[in-house]
């Protein structure tokens, strides 16, 4: 199954606060473990899901800068929180705030990567929503994938140095509702 068939209806899906939706992937992304929550959110059989790529849930409005902040984190073996818009196989659409870990084997490899995601503020998803609108628009002046991510990250950096804040503090400052 390939989600860049599924066109997003504006549905949303939302999961309860208590919920943790869980994945395990290996060091090329590839899912290897899927909690019954994200199975259930992201409408994939446990079939479906493993041994897909993680992109395989990446929403069309999830600008490409943020992918490319996140696995340059990761390939530094640093833990990474973001705020994240995924596609399900039914085209609904469902926001989580993402803790991505790289997973290390007993001789300090790393093996793979761990995401718990939780369901974000409805503020922070206003503030996201409105922020990943500019970065997607700076995306979308570009033909070639990488310009485009070049420019999706250099308005990403603009706007954290207009608020003279790192992206660890921009998305501590949404989840604790204290900016937007």
């Amino acid at each position: 199954m390939r989600l860049t068939q599924i066109r997003p209806t504006g549905t949303e899906r939302t999961f309860g606060d208590g919920e943790l939706i869980v994945t395990k992937t290996d060091p090329r992304g590839v899912l290897t473990y899927a909690n019954d929550v994200f199975l259930r959110i992201s409408a994939l059989s446990e079939e479906e899901a493993i041994g897909q790529p993680h992109s395989v849930i990446r929403h069309p409005d999830m600008p490409r800068a943020v992918f490319k902040l996140l696995w340059d984190t990761l390939k530094e073996e640093r833990e990474i929180f973001a705020y994240v818009v995924n596609l399900a196989a039914d085209g609904a659409h469902y926001w989580v705030f993402a803790h991505v870990t790289p997973s290390y084997d007993a001789a300090g490899r790393v093996i793979g990567y761990h995401s718990n995601r939780r369901v974000p503020s409805r503020s922070a998803v206003a503030a996201v929503t409105e922020l990943y609108g500019v970065l997607r628009a700076a995306e979308r002046r570009h033909d070639r994938t990488p310009d485009a991510v070049a420019a999706g990250e250099a308005a990403l950096q603009q706007m954290l140095d207009e608020r003279g804040m790192t992206y660890d503090e921009l998305v501590w400052d949404l989840a604790s509702g204290t900016r937007s």
